[in-house]
């Protein structure tokens, strides 16, 4: 696999990866990892995890995600579309949310329960 620099606004990564696609995808995965608890609350439609989603990228990541095999900064490997890339991202989260669903895992829950502090003792700092 080759060596692969990916940036976009704010984030970079260096990965080996098979294609520049993969690394771009990547980085993106990196980016909204974060933010994959919007799958996890059922009460949410479709379009508001869209949305959340458009909205972060807005935020944290540029138009697109440049790749490279020579260093951070140059697009010698290709420029990927940053909307392209979140809406393959989202395609890829709801599908993984609808098959754990289709085989009985209903509670699939990302993010770690909260802990209950009520019954434990108050220990000084």
């Amino acid at each position: 696999m080759a060596k692969y620099y990916a940036n976009c606004g704010s984030q970079t990564l260096t990965i080996s990866a098979p294609t520049a696609q993969f690394a771009a995808m990547r980085l993106i995965d990196e980016a909204m990892a974060a933010h994959v608890w919007i799958y996890d609350d059922a009460s949410l439609s479709e379009q508001t995890r869209r949305d959340h989603l458009v909205l972060e990228a807005l935020l944290h990541l540029g138009a697109t995600v440049r790749i490279s095999q020579r260093g951070l900064g140059r697009n010698d490997e290709g420029e990927f579309g940053v909307p392209e890339l979140l809406d393959e991202w989202h395609k890829l989260m709801m599908g993984l949310t609808q098959m754990t669903i289709a085989v009985g895992l209903t509670q699939r829950n990302v993010l770690p329960p909260a802990i209950d502090s009520t019954n434990s003792p108050n220990n000084p700092r």
